[in-house]
């Protein structure tokens, strides 16, 4: 007889929320830019089809005073209603706020998060959300560190803690869920 096992989680575009952290222009400032290039694209790409699938995106910024604002391309990419959550907290859980900017979308279970830095904010805050009984993804692609060891370090603790970590252009077709979608050749051109 064999063990069932467990059922791998996609996400769903009426449970998702998407959440940006801390996509800074002086914390950018210090990441590769190759990388940091990447990440900022695949994060654009994710605020884009969230707005065209009615996803709500939430932003956080970390001490904007020493950190300056969201990069601009994000920033401008923003629905209007995802004013940034000030923080100084490393995890978004413990600042004011956040919680009831996420408590905005009670059926909203699903967290995709993107932003910096992998290995503090990001890390800190997941661990928070799954504490609080959500069920997070962070696609791989679409966060960052200013060392790439960090970044491997933490996906790998992650994966072990039971977050889905995944792509972006994963993200965007599991909101999709089928071709035949109204929105699927305007999702679809983002990852081209």
């Amino acid at each position: 007889m064999t063990t069932p096992q467990a059922q791998m989680p996609l996400c769903q575009r009426t449970l998702s929320q998407l959440l940006i952290i801390d996509a800074q222009e002086r914390l950018a400032a210090a990441m590769q830019p190759d990388e940091l290039t990447q990440v900022v694209n695949n994060i654009n790409r994710l605020v884009s089809a969230a707005k065209m699938l009615g996803i709500p995106v939430i932003a956080t910024q970390h001490y904007s005073k020493g950190l300056g604002p969201i990069i601009e391309s994000i920033h401008t990419n923003l629905p209007q209603t995802a004013d940034p959550t000030e923080k100084t907290a490393f995890s978004c859980c413990t600042a004011p706020g956040f919680e009831r900017n996420i408590s905005l979308h009670p059926a909203r279970r699903q967290l995709i998060v993107v932003g910096m830095e992998a290995h503090i904010c990001i890390a800190q805050t997941v661990s928070g959300l799954q504490r609080w009984g959500y069920q997070v993804f962070v696609p791989a692609d679409g966060i960052i560190s200013r060392n790439s060891a960090h970044k491997e370090n933490v996906l790998a603790r992650m994966r072990q803690g039971g977050i889905q970590v995944l792509c972006t252009e994963s993200v965007g077709f599991e909101w999709l869920g089928d071709s035949s979608d109204a929105q699927f050749r305007d999702v679809w051109s983002l990852f081209k």
